[in-house]
């Protein structure tokens, strides 16, 4: 592949490093990262608003900190892109709406914020589905779609699927998105790049972006911000900058990076088809590649039959989300656009809104989907599964119709348990399938990212790295 010798296609790790060290300057790193851009998202879409001069601006001033003498963070100079979900202070958080176009940003959301301590450079926001609700595929009504690197004609994923196209073909270095249920997963999975999602609380968020109130109780407890990178060793360093507290968020809490070491080869149980409802052989493949890795570096691996209350966990997901959502629907729905509404509606005509009493009755069930989970993890402190289990699939596939998102919906159900459960988990590559990347995640017990990055580089280690691909040579990327 072309490039691999540019500053581009280096490591976050490798390019901070050059530039603390002065073998590189921020300057350059950053002016290599917009020629990319330049070249590459005019055929994937998935930078959406370029901030060229603030990234020209926060290089040379890093670059003349260094020149003083100064000591440079863990990420300097590393150029990053931001889901349309997060405000950059003075540039427009769009959310994918028109409507929104002239949102400015007064301060950094707390992410940002923190990988900006860290060295790092917002270098442009990144395509989403409308508002995150138009569906998995990464298309918005203000930027359009956004196209699978590997292949123009899978979906890259969602909902941050730009941040996904972006790391995978050089144009960041790393991508901060949002998971409630796969939207950091499952673009890296498809687009061949490792994504974290946190345990809830680990990264300090403030999501109060569209006005002052704050979202209800299920998008508290369920959304979290999240890294993707080309490497598992530079998604570690992302976890590291993001990890801590924040006055804005009273829900992070200061929980050491790295636990205590586990007695003897850690456990991991291998759940490769969730609640017995089929996957690919592709994916199949994918996590038996990812065992034997595992198995390799001196995991002890088991397969076993399931994880805890699939269905029940998947079905209060649904329910509670659904409750709390419905209420602001009608409004929603005049912003989402021609068809945008129709991955929700589909939604609602499944699943209706619950009352008082059953809403009471969810959130006891909620706690004890956790504590069931909490035991599983006990005996096994990993466990290896599907991000999808199916390949990629085409865009907008879960909002053709009814059968499209139901497949859609069963494709990502160890992503939607997993947050609903709230423990950490980590999507890694597990190599190229019929010209697709196939990714696997690693889930942990909650605050042990560690664990799961650390499984996650065993796996990487023995595997490869797939990115950067350049994507007008995507169909020859096999036979790399």
């Amino acid at each position: 592949m072309s490039g691999q010798d540019t500053m581009w296609a280096m490591t976050a790790a490798d390019q901070a490093a050059a530039v603390r060290s002065g073998r590189i300057s921020a300057a350059d790193l950053v002016d290599s990262h917009l020629d990319r851009i330049a070249e590459v998202n005019p055929r994937v879409n998935a930078v959406t608003q370029l901030m060229a001069d603030r990234a020209r601006e926060d290089a040379a001033r890093m670059d003349r900190r260094r020149a003083a003498g100064e000591e440079l963070g863990p990420l300097a100079g590393v150029p990053f892109t931001v889901k349309e979900t997060t405000p950059v202070e003075g540039v427009p958080t769009t959310f994918g709406l028109p409507r929104f176009h002239d949102l400015v940003a007064a301060a950094d959301a707390p992410p940002v914020a923190r990988l900006r301590a860290a060295g790092a450079v917002p270098i442009g926001h990144s395509n989403m589905p409308t508002l995150v609700l138009a569906g998995m595929h990464t298309r918005s009504e203000l930027f359009g779609h956004t196209v699978n690197p590997w292949d123009p004609s899978r979906t890259p994923g969602g909902s941050s699927g730009g941040d996904g196209a972006a790391v995978a073909t050089g144009m960041a270095a790393l991508g901060l998105g949002n998971d409630s249920g796969g939207s950091v997963r499952i673009p890296a999975s498809f687009c061949g790049v490792a994504g974290l999602k946190p345990t809830p609380g680990r990264f300090p968020a403030d999501h109060r972006v569209l006005g002052p109130d704050d979202p209800g109780p299920a998008a508290q407890m369920l959304v979290t911000d999240g890294p993707l990178a080309r490497t598992v060793a530079d998604l570690r360093l992302a976890y590291e900058a993001l990890a801590g507290t924040d006055p804005r968020d009273p829900r992070a809490v200061p929980v050491p990076l790295d636990g205590p070491p586990l007695p003897g080869p850690v456990r991991v149980a291998l759940v490769a088809n969730p609640g017995g409802r089929g996957v690919h052989p592709a994916v199949r493949e994918a996590l038996t590649a990812a065992a034997d890795a595992l198995s390799d570096a001196g995991y002890d691996v088991t397969e076993v039959a399931d994880v805890p209350r699939l269905d029940e966990a998947l079905e209060a997901y649904g329910r509670i989300t659904v409750t709390e959502f419905a209420p602001t629907w009608p409004a929603v729905r005049q912003l989402l656009g021609d068809g945008g509404d129709r991955y929700i509606q589909l939604a609602l005509e499944k699943t209706p809104p619950a009352d008082a009493a059953e809403l009471v009755r969810l959130m006891g069930a909620w706690l004890g989907i956790r504590r069931s989970w909490a035991e599983f993890l006990d005996r096994s402190p990993l466990l290896l599964g599907p991000v999808f289990t199916e390949p990629p699939v085409e865009p907008g596939l879960e909002s053709r119709d009814a059968a499209g998102r139901e497949r859609v919906a069963e494709g990502m159900r160890l992503c939607t348990v997993t947050s609903f459960v709230g423990v950490p988990a980590v999507a890694v590559p597990a190599g190229i399938r019929d010209g697709l990347p196939c990714g696997v995640q690693v889930v942990g017990r909650a605050f042990r990212e560690d664990l799961c990055l650390a499984a996650a580089q065993a796996i990487e280690d023995r595997l490869g790295v797939l990115a950067p691909v350049d994507p007008r040579q995507a169909a020859a990327a096999e036979t790399r």
